[in-house]
């Protein structure tokens, strides 16, 4: 059986449900699919919140200069003119959806300032900006009737044209839908669809140490890759500078917005260090601080440094971070009295699927948007809270796109061939997996970090081909499920990034290698494609 709908949606979180909202609301029948509970996307983990030009003490030409002084050179200037133009009717609608920013006692919105910004422009409620959103669009959602949403469901392939025909032409290949493998029954589904949005968000799994949930594991990117759609910039991975030191693998974040209102990085003896590195010392951008406590604790030997939070008012951190302060205080750490251990942790993927500023892509049909899609915006490093967003504006206008072209033409459903599944094999097998993806993700995490040389990317490279060509035996042999779905994407996405980075042979943003330490005077962006 085909299930059929006018828009499909892979990923769950504010790119996805905003566009779904959009299509949906002007009449499109659209299904939701994500992989695990509608609420589980990065969105949900977004601490620090949405960067957007609302005081009269800021102008859009300070935004747009922040970031194109964050991303190096890289960025596209149409797209971050455009998208910040865009950012303070976003934020309004995402109030008419019942988004409560946080106010000041007088009933202004209070706003935030992160590293990289130089003015206070980032709306939060709170900490935990992206798990309020998340909820006020999945309450809209929920009471929309032509939206189905569809729980623990997995978007295992892309259908195209070219694909199921032999005979059809490169240059008229579109999306016809995509192959779903479905949890409860343990089937791959058929689903189609004129159009389809990746939202898949991040990329962060492929690290040993993330502060991504386990869901981001390049699924999108992955699956548009293996379809012929270019991807580009994907070797720019920014690591968060200041995730909560533990020895587990998921790491919980601490908002940059607390070195916004007055944290100091500290080495172990104690020393305020970032005043050696950048002039704007605890605010430099993301990349700037990370290779900072980097090379700190490269230099010590000490795992962590620590961000002191002592000169912030306990009223202000209580108010501020809540959530922050409780995570703290469950893990012995008094804010008042003590300092937080951090190190940087894989945070967000600057690079990933080539769109156009209205969320298409180069596969007539397949848009994408959120994390998963490069718009240009971020160029080589992503200025703070610019990620919301910029899923949020380019949902809306992806959803303009979408409705313009189901308007165009009328789409005939096709019928579609069902999946094939491969034999399945002994149980004790599965270990195979396990052990994978554990290798992969310490390779990524010690050759393809923070800093780089060649001979690191090399052997990254030569590993990873070795794993690419193991689970391509497994999968094509095995009946499919999500931990083998999952590390295809994952070492098809660390292969992409590895790829870009190797090509790149200069020092730019988030791509740092002692190799080539130096900009290089040519600017261009990586860009890989499957033929």
């Amino acid at each position: 059986m085909i299930n059929t709908f006018d828009v499909i949606v892979v990923g769950s979180g504010i790119a996805g449900l905003s566009f779904a909202l959009k299509v949906a609301e002007a009449g499109k029948k659209v299904a939701i699919i994500t992989k695990k509970n509608s609420a589980e996307s990065n969105t949900n983990y977004a601490q620090g919140g949405i960067a957007a030009v609302t005081s009269r003490s800021d102008d859009l030409e300070m935004h747009i200069r922040d970031t194109l002084d964050a991303g190096d050179g890289l960025c596209e200037p149409l797209a971050v003119r455009e998208i910040l133009r865009d950012g303070p009717s976003s934020i309004d609608e995402l109030v008419q959806r019942g988004v409560a920013f946080t106010q000041l006692e007088d009933g202004r919105v209070s706003l935030g300032k992160e590293g990289g910004h130089s003015k206070r422009r980032i709306l939060h409620v709170k900490d935990v900006t992206g798990k309020a959103i998340e909820q006020a669009l999945l309450h809209a959602v929920d009471n929309c009737s032509l939206i189905e949403t569809m729980e623990h469901h997995f978007a295992v392939d892309l259908i195209t044209a070219k694909k199921i025909s032999a005979e059809c032409l490169d240059k008229s290949d579109r999306i016809l839908g995509l192959y779903v493998f479905n949890e409860k029954t343990q089937k791959v589904e058929t689903f189609a669809a004129p159009a389809v949005l990746l939202a898949t968000g991040g990329i962060g799994q492929v690290y040993e140490y993330t502060t991504n949930p386990s869901i981001a594991t390049g699924d999108g990117i992955a699956m548009a890759y293996r379809a012929g759609v270019e991807v580009c910039n994907m070797e720019f991975i920014q690591f968060h500078p200041t995730a909560f030191y533990t020895t587990q693998a998921e790491r919980f974040l601490i908002s940059e917005a607390v070195r916004g209102e007055g944290a100091i990085l500290r080495n172990l003896e104690g020393e305020a260090f970032m005043v050696q590195y950048d002039t704007r010392q605890d605010l430099a951008p993301r990349d700037i601080v990370a290779r900072a406590i980097d090379a700190e604790m490269k230099k010590s030997g000490a795992r962590h440094v620590w961000l002191d939070v002592r000169s912030i008012p306990l009223a202000t951190l209580h108010e501020r971070f809540p959530n922050i302060y409780e995570y703290c205080a469950n893990q012995g750490i008094s804010l008042e009295k003590d300092m937080i251990p951090v190190v940087p942790a894989a945070h967000y993927l600057c690079g990933g699927v080539k769109t156009q500023l209205n969320a298409k892509t180069d596969l007539t049909g397949l848009y994408a948007c959120g994390e998963v899609a490069c718009t240009g915006l971020h160029g080589a490093n992503r200025l703070a809270s610019n990620s919301l967003l910029e899923a949020v504006v380019m949902a809306k206008r992806g959803a303009v796109a979408v409705l313009e072209d189901l308007a165009k033409t009328y789409h005939q459903p096709q019928s579609l061939p069902d999946w094939i599944d491969g034999d399945l094999h002994d149980s004790d097998e599965r270990v195979i997996l396990t052990h994978n993806r554990d290798e992969l993700k310490r390779t990524l995490w010690d050759y393809v970090s923070i800093v780089r040389t060649d001979k690191r990317l090399e052997r990254a490279r030569t590993r990873i081909e070795v794993l690419e060509r193991e689970i391509n035996d497994y999968y094509w042999d095995s009946k499919v499920d999500v931990s083998l779905l999952e590390l295809r994407n994952m070492i098809q996405v660390s292969a992409l990034i590895v790829q870009c980075a190797l090509e790149r042979k200069e020092s730019r943003g988030l791509h740092y290698t002692l190799d080539h330490p130096k900009k290089s005077e040519r600017i261009v962006e990586s860009s890989l494609q499957a033929y």
